[in-house]
Order: structure tokens, then C-alpha cells, then sequence
């Protein structure tokens, strides 16, 4: 029973001190009362969800929630911070390895976005390394997302035996 409270109780927390804080005159809390914030509040009752309560399902969507509302507090102010979709990629891989940490589901679809996400942050590196190899190379560089759609076409049609 108590952990069916552990999610609303966040949610009720987080939100009441979301609005007193916008009520308020406090003017360090402006720069925190952003849409993000309402996504880590969410975020965050996910992962109480699946860490206190035991309820692992719920680390996926935790993780994602709060990885985004990170993501989208920080991409304006730290000149460090990627602006590209590979951080998103790169959260959603991280949502699937911590989930894979407690449930033993989604090993290859992190590793797969983890994969995804390196290409694209690193993009005008790897490409600099395949420029060495020659123009085959560059050849598959132009078609890896059909490649991609090839690859989760046969992921839906294969299967186990």
C-alpha cells in the first residue's frame, strides 16, 4: 500500500512548491520555474516510483523525464552543453541500461541507442575517420538511415524461435 503513495506524494510535493514558489517573490526561484522543472517534478516521482516502491518500469519513463527536463535547463546556459539530438538519444539509452540494471530487459536497445547517440555527437569525428578509408565508406555514410529503417523493419518481422 505504500507504494502506491510514493508517485501521487511526489507529484503533490513538487507541484505545491512549483506554484508557491511562482506565488512567491523569491527572485532566485524565476529562474528555475520553467516548463522543465514541471518535467523533473514528474521525473523525479517516476524514480521514487521504481527505486523506493520497486515498481523497475517506472525507471524508464524517470529517467527520460528528468534527463529532458535537465536537458532543456541547461542547453541555453552552459555553452559545454550538446544542442543536438544525440543527447536526447544519448537519455533515452541511459533510461533503457538503468532500467536493464534492475529488470535484466533493454541490454540491446541501450547499447543500440547508446551507439546511435556517439555517432551523432560525434559526428564530424567519425566522419573524419571514415574519410581516411575512401569513398565506399562515405557511400554507406549517405544511406545509414535507410539502414536503420532496414534494420527495425527486420526487428518487427523477425522472429525468435
Amino acid at each position: 500500500m505504500k507504494g502506491q503513495r510514493i508517485f501521487p506524494g511526489i507529484i503533490l510535493i513538487g507541484f505545491g512548491l512549483y506554484f508557491y514558489l511562482q506565488q512567491s517573490s523569491y527572485s532566485f526561484a524565476s529562474t528555475f520555474l520553467l516548463w522543465p522543472t514541471l518535467l523533473l517534478i514528474i521525473g523525479a516521482a517516476f524514480l521514487a516510483q521504481g527505486y523506493w516502491a520497486r515498481d523497475h518500469e517506472s525507471i524508464f519513463p524517470g529517467v527520460i523525464l528528468v534527463g529532458f527536463g535537465i536537458h532543456f535547463h541547461v542547453v541555453n546556459k552552459l555553452t559545454i552543453w550538446p544542442n543536438n539530438i544525440g543527447i536526447l538519444i544519448l537519455i533515452i539509452a541511459l533510461a533503457f541500461l538503468l532500467r536493464y540494471q534492475k529488470t535484466g530487459n533493454g541490454m540491446f536497445q541501450g547499447a543500440l541507442f547508446l551507439v546511435i547517440s556517439i555517432l551523432l555527437l560525434f559526428y564530424e569525428t567519425v566522419m573524419a575517420w571514415f574519410g581516411i578509408l575512401g569513398e565506399g565508406v562515405i557511400l554507406i555514410t549517405n544511406f545509414w538511415p535507410i539502414l536503420l529503417v532496414i534494420i527495425g523493419l527486420g526487428l518487427l518481422v523477425w522472429k525468435r524461435k
